[in-house]
């Protein structure tokens, strides 16, 4: 069996129990409101700012055994710089303070999975860092692909608040496609297991910062709440 479908079989629980976080499901759905969208926004910019820092830590731990995988590092290096801006703008024309977020600080669950990613690069092995690839970019061509035309339809908001979403999905399609091929070629048991090892911690703790964003019921008159 290739990496790549041992990362699927092995992930199905934990992709379901990230696919059942209310604010996940009621997003897809289109029954948010634009405070939790701006919400998920800024949480979102608090997480992709690190994106290409964590990218350069792990290529940075990658020996001449890895060019394979230093090299995709590269690209994906490449991709992804200034996608947090995408975010910001997004903010901004939802209405948001986009100042405001990129001065502020992350919710708690957002600050341990980011900090749980350089740790795992630093002190565990690098290449566990494509375990958490899996997870974002799957979780965001999905989020793009059935979220942001739910969410332009009930919220009544223009495409320019869906730069983030849709322009990242779009890239992901075809990330995916280069993942796949990619993890295939990873044959090191070890690398196996640590990319295995990433992509369920990050499922779960990505979970965390999505149930942490305040999230208003589907009728949009209920208070804010917490799930």
């Amino acid at each position: 069996m290739t990496l790549f479908s041992r990362l699927v079989g092995e992930t199905v629980e934990d992709y379901r129990a990230l696919a059942a976080v209310p604010q996940i499901r009621d997003g897809l759905a289109g029954r948010i409101s634009r405070e939790t969208y701006v919400a998920y926004l800024t949480e979102a910019y608090h997480h992709v700012r690190h994106t290409v820092p964590l990218m350069r830590a792990a290529r940075a731990r990658l020996g001449d055994a890895r060019a394979r995988f230093r090299d995709a590092l590269d690209d994906y290096i490449a991709e992804e710089t200034g996608h947090e801006a995408w975010v910001l703008e997004d903010i901004r024309h939802c209405g948001g303070d986009p100042e405001a977020v990129r001065g502020g600080e992350p919710r708690e669950a957002t600050r341990r999975m980011v900090a749980f990613a350089y740790d795992y690069i630093r002190d565990t092995n690098p290449m566990g860092f494509f375990g958490m690839v899996f997870v974002l970019e799957g979780t965001s061509a999905r989020l793009a692909s059935e979220g942001a035309s739910a969410l332009a339809s009930s919220l009544g908001l223009p495409p320019d608040c869906f730069t983030y979403l849709s322009s990242h999905g779009a890239l992901d399609q075809d990330h995916l496609l280069f993942f796949q091929r990619l993890m295939d070629e990873v044959d090191d048991p070890g690398d196996q297991s640590a990319i295995i090892e990433m992509a369920k911690a990050i499922f779960a703790l990505f979970a965390d910062v999505f149930r942490a964003i305040p999230h208003v019921g589907p009728d949009f008159g209920e208070a804010a709440r917490v799930v």
